[in-house]
């Protein structure tokens, strides 16, 4: 399927790729944590103190902590091509949200945005790593715009990658991905699709969310359907789609102060917006608005990329977020210099 076709609408059960099909990063490694009612594993590249085996970085720099926050379907793979661009610069960890990656679902069953914010918070709790530079895609945009709203002492930077914010009007091809949150169709997505390949799931995901499907590596693409086929084994798969689905759509209809809108007004951090000219998901128009919610916001714009930049354009990206450190750095010392 080409880039400029409609992808099915079953397609939508997967509205961000499972794994990280673009550039391959450096070696990895991944950690478990476990709280009350809830476990999460935690990719990070591997050398991680900065030695050979990691980025380098800038001799007597000290590497800031930061956290990556995935979308709906996605998982911490997602972050395999930008972490290692900034490892210079961010001490890095991806997580993989409850029900999502290596990560299984909350005891209580709650996939809101709402309660994904609480994942996030607790984690940064226990790990004691906060502030740090937050940076989310999709439905991780939503739940680091929340996380950064209510608690503004976790978060020194707030970078989101076409962030999963309401829209009035959606565009169609996003259309099917909130017919999920309607009971019963993420099984019957599952039983018209039963007999497809993890390769056809995963050029329809492609599709779905790349601007151009074929900058995806053959490497890339395996590991990504090699992914898709470990996670549909797993008994969860489909309900965790449907509640997290649900989970977003409740959070667009929120009013007062939960109001996703009325939380970026409430973001203090300096932030970054991404947005893809070639986005299905979520419209490139929405980058107006989203640059004057967030106060003193940067916006960067590219033209050619889908749903997934940092997978896409890790390059520009990275160059977007280490402008956003710079200035946060001269911000820091100028405070420091008037006091």
């Amino acid at each position: 399927m080409s880039s400029t076709e409609s992808p099915d609408t079953a397609t939508a059960a997967l509205p961000v790729p499972p794994a990280g099909p673009g550039r391959r990063g450096a070696a990895e490694t991944v950690h478990t944590v476990t709280l009350p009612g809830l476990t999460l594993h935690v990719r990070a590249p591997s050398g991680r103190d900065g030695g050979p085996d990691g980025a380098g970085g800038d001799a007597g720099r000290e590497r800031a902590p930061a956290l990556y926050v995935h979308g709906l379907g996605g998982s911490s793979q997602n972050w395999s091509a930008l972490m290692p661009l900034l490892a210079d610069r961010l001490d890095g960890e991806a997580i993989d949200l409850p029900g999502f990656g290596q990560s299984p679902p909350p005891d209580d069953g709650n996939h809101s945005v709402s309660a994904q914010a609480r994942a996030v918070i607790r984690y940064l709790d226990a790990a004691g790593r906060g502030p740090v530079h937050l940076i989310g895609n999709s439905l991780g945009g939503a739940v680091t715009t929340r996380v950064a709203a209510v608690r503004p002492d976790l978060v020194r930077t707030l970078t989101l990658i076409s962030p999963a914010l309401p829209e009035l009007r959606p565009q169609l091809t996003a259309v099917p991905t909130a017919l999920l949150a309607v009971p019963g169709i993420t099984t019957l997505f599952g039983k018209l699709t039963r007999d497809w390949t993890p390769e056809r799931r995963t050029r329809e995901v492609l599709a779905l969310c790349y601007g151009d499907p074929g900058r995806v590596t053959p490497e890339g693409f395996n590991a990504a359907a090699d992914e898709f086929a470990r996670r549909l084994e797993l008994p969860y798969f489909w309900d965790v789609m449907e509640r997290s689905a649900r989970g977003l759509v409740n959070a667009y209809t929120l009013g007062g102060q939960h109001n996703l809108w009325r939380q970026a007004e409430r973001v203090l951090a300096p932030t970054l917006l991404v947005y893809g000219g070639r986005d299905r998901l979520v419209s490139i128009r929405m980058a107006r608005r989203a640059a004057a919610a967030f106060r003193g916001s940067r916006l960067l714009t590219l033209p050619e990329a889908g749903h997934v930049a940092m997978m896409e354009y890790p390059e520009a990206v990275a160059r977007a977020v280490r402008e956003l450190l710079d200035s946060e750095v001269t911000d820091v010392t100028a405070d420091a210099g008037r006091s």
